[in-house]
Parts: structure tokens; C-alpha cells; sequence
């Protein structure tokens, strides 16, 4: 079960590839005024890598939405959603592979992530233990 009661900033940004810089600085921005900055180079790089990820198999908005949750102190939550229903694939990504790495980034930067599905969609979130 995941926590979403607590402090929470949510956005939704169109199918447009400029959605991913608009995301990094809405995340970095919100960080900054919760006193989080030490999260948001981090959290902004993963929520950019999920939502081109978004960008490139989804078409529709994109959701993002940063949750400190009351009941976890100590724990920053992140979702990012979008209208397809296929949960994405963490997968190998080869030298030459100019992509295939961001779910491998997630995962290996992360306390813990996963997906769930949506009423439309699914989203894509993951924890970073806030210091």
C-alpha cells in the first residue's frame, strides 16, 4: 500500500517532447520550496527519464505528482502517468542502445519503485529517502 496522504504538488503536462524540461523544473521548484533540495537533481533526472518514456510509447497527458507522505517521514514519493495500460519493461540495454536505460536508472536510484494501473493508464512511481 502506498502512502498519498501528506503535502502533495501534482502537474499535467501535454504529449509534447518541451513536457520534459517543463517537468524537471516544476519537480526541481517544488523540492526547492519544500526545503528538499539535496532530492532534486536526482528526482528531476528520473521523473525526466519517465516521462520520455511517456512521451515515446503514450499519447495524451502526462501526469507527475510529488508526494511527502505523513504517515512515511523520511520519504519523498514520485508517480509519473500516462494513458497506456502496458506497464513499461525494465530491460538490458546494449553499448550501442541509445536508449533502454532510464527504468535501470529508476530502479538502481530509488528506495523502491513500481507501477500500478490507472482508470486510464498506469502509473510509474518510485521512493528516494529524503535526508
Amino acid at each position: 500500500m502506498i502512502d498519498t496522504e501528506g503535502d502533495c504538488a501534482e502537474w499535467s503536462f501535454p504529449d509534447d517532447p518541451g513536457a520534459v524540461r517543463t517537468a524537471r523544473q516544476a519537480v526541481r521548484g517544488q523540492l526547492r520550496e519544500w526545503g528538499l533540495d539535496s532530492l532534486a537533481d536526482l528526482a528531476a533526472l528520473l521523473v525526466s527519464e519517465l516521462v520520455t518514456n511517456a512521451l515515446r510509447h503514450a499519447t495524451g497527458p502526462i501526469g507527475v505528482r510529488l508526494v511527502r507522505p505523513s504517515g512515511l517521514g523520511g520519504v519523498l514519493l514520485v508517480e509519473v502517468s500516462d494513458p497506456l495500460p502496458d506497464p513499461p519493461r525494465e530491460r538490458a540495454a546494449r553499448l550501442e542502445d541509445e536508449g533502454g536505460r532510464g527504468l535501470h536508472l529508476v530502479a538502481s536510484s530509488s528506495r523502491r519503485w513500481g507501477t500500478r494501473p490507472g482508470a486510464a493508464g498506469k502509473t510509474v512511481w518510485f521512493e528516494l529517502a529524503v535526508p
